[in-house]
């Protein structure tokens, strides 16, 4: 089964440094048929004006992740954890039993874009933590590369959440195949540019998820940046 996402039909937040696409119920948007695939709760698609940003605040029991599309970000938390994302780098945030944390557009003229992930944990109550990893770009040209995960093989950043986050780069004739292992699920977010995902067309913004399928396919006669989740 296929399910395509438009991303005009995204939830939509605007304020003066803000520009927010959510894929799913986030803050006052709320639809109870859009609460999340599997378990991947948020994926926002944020756009922060120069100087802009979101002030101290806490989250629990939640993986979260910042993969950085434009720019810097600032990140600042309660454990201690404190950098600038650049884009090629992953952040994750584990909230656990409970985590502040601040960030800030790192410049204040630049425009900032960035996709905040909300991953729900396999198990509650953790220790909190900050990890951040750069992935070089060459490992995403024209395949997927792995970001994220329960193992953290491949060098990926370690997940409490039944997901692997891959990432990649398309480029004109380029194709990636990957099988989908019984009992698993996909969900592919286009970043940027536009690209055929199982035979079905998807532009920037767009997000196609897959369930009881063997395969994932994605081809583009241009170019194209997608995230993807393999989600139990």
């Amino acid at each position: 089964m296929r399910v395509h996402l438009p991303a005009a039909e995204r939830f939509h937040s605007h304020i003066d440094w803000l520009d927010s696409w959510h894929s799913f119920s986030f803050g006052e948007h709320y639809d109870p048929r859009r609460m999340g695939f599997r378990s991947l709760r948020v994926i926002n698609d944020d756009r922060i004006a120069g100087g802009g940003g979101f002030g101290t605040h806490g989250h629990r029991d939640m993986e979260i992740l910042t993969w950085v599309l434009e720019g810097a970000v600032h990140h600042r938390d309660s454990t201690g954890g404190e950098g600038n994302i650049r884009p090629g780098e992953l952040q994750r945030m584990s909230a656990g039993r409970g985590i502040r944390h601040s960030e800030f557009n790192a410049s204040s003229s630049a425009p900032l874009r960035l996709l905040q992930i909300w991953l729900e944990p396999t198990v509650t109550g953790l220790e909190p933590g900050y990890a951040q990893t750069e992935f070089p770009a060459t490992g995403r040209q024209g395949r997927l590369q792995l970001l994220a995960s329960p193992d953290g093989r491949d060098g990926s950043l370690t997940i409490s959440a039944a997901a692997e986050v891959y990432a990649a780069h398309l480029r004109p004739g380029d194709q990636v195949v990957q099988a989908i292992r019984p009992g698993r699920h996909v969900w592919v977010q286009v970043a940027s540019g536009s690209l055929t995902i199982n035979w079905q067309a998807a532009g920037e913004g767009d997000a196609v998820s897959l369930s009881d399928e063997r395969e994932l396919t994605m081809s583009t006669p241009a170019t194209a940046d997608v995230v993807v989740f393999d989600l139990a």
